[in-house]
């Protein structure tokens, strides 16, 4: 049976190396598929994320360490008032206008690596949604915080889009943050070094406890790719079994099937580990 990645071999000759200029659209894209901000920025109600209220902040993870609270990020909450480049920082850098540090779970490791265009993006279209009344509450960290996550960042080039793992590297990491899930953490810290990709992490929630799987083709090894993108985008394995939170399969399934392609050509290249 050919695989996703080779019956798209034509597909990504055309799409590699195109670029759109920075968007409202190409934002609208980000944040609402690979990058699932909505899956901690949105209120949950008992039918689910409360699109009503999207982007308005909500208490995303309240364990010993910490009370996370994601902020309202709406045009009515007090980045109203930041400018452009301060939002940008904020989001890539973790740092806000007065200089305080955003703390986990925010995935500042990859964060760094998104490219000035697909930030602009960002920030252009986070200015067009609807602004909500909604106040969270702030986050508590009873840990220390780092001074910086790493040194200022001046600029970050774009990938060419393309049915590539160079292209599925950037959506996995950078823009949808797969990698952190899935690689085993030490003292808070991602292994990337040495367990790219390995899974186990446990994630507490009403579901019980879900534990991150093998994503390298260790762990992948048994299904096809079109059995990998139905994981990502559907939640649902091959046999019909539906898998368990938090991962995002809502947004995921907005992406666009040549994303979801590289991503998986991205997941086949990766070092096996056990």
């Amino acid at each position: 049976m050919k695989s996703i990645a080779l019956a798209a071999a034509g597909l990504a000759a055309t799409i590699a190396g195109a670029q759109a200029a920075p968007s409202v659209e190409r934002g609208e894209y980000i944040v609402t598929s690979i990058g699932a901000c909505g899956s901690c920025h949105t209120p949950i109600g008992p039918q689910g994320f409360d699109e009503t209220k999207a982007l308005s902040g909500r208490l995303v993870e309240d364990v010993e360490a910490f009370t996370a609270i994601a902020p309202n990020i709406t045009p009515a909450s007090r980045i109203s008032g930041w400018s452009d480049a301060e939002l940008a920082r904020a989001i890539r850098e973790g740092i806000r206008p007065d200089g305080s540090l955003i703390g986990p779970p925010m995935p500042f490791e990859v964060y760094k690596g998104i490219s000035d265009d697909d930030l602009a993006s960002i920030v252009q279209y986070l200015r067009t949604v609807p602004a909500v009344e909604n106040d969270p509450g702030t986050s508590t960290y009873r840990m220390p915080l780092p001074p910086a996550y790493g040194p200022p960042i001046t600029s970050v080039a774009s990938i060419p889009e393309g049915v590539t793992a160079e292209y599925g590297e950037y959506l996995a990491g950078p823009l949808g943050h797969c990698i952190v899930c899935h690689t085993p953490m030490e003292n808070g810290i991602a292994q990337f070094e040495t367990s790219l990709g390995a899974g186990g992490n446990e994630f507490h929630g009403p579901w019980g406890i879900s534990v991150s799987p093998n994503i390298t083709p260790t762990g992948l090894a048994d299904y096809s790719d079109e059995d990998i993108a139905k994981m990502i985008t559907a939640g649902v394995r091959p046999d019909g079994n539906p898998m368990m939170p938090p991962m995002a399969y809502a947004y995921y399934a907005k992406m666009k099937p040549e994303d979801v392609q590289a991503i998986v050509v991205y997941l086949r290249s990766l070092e096996p580990k056990d």
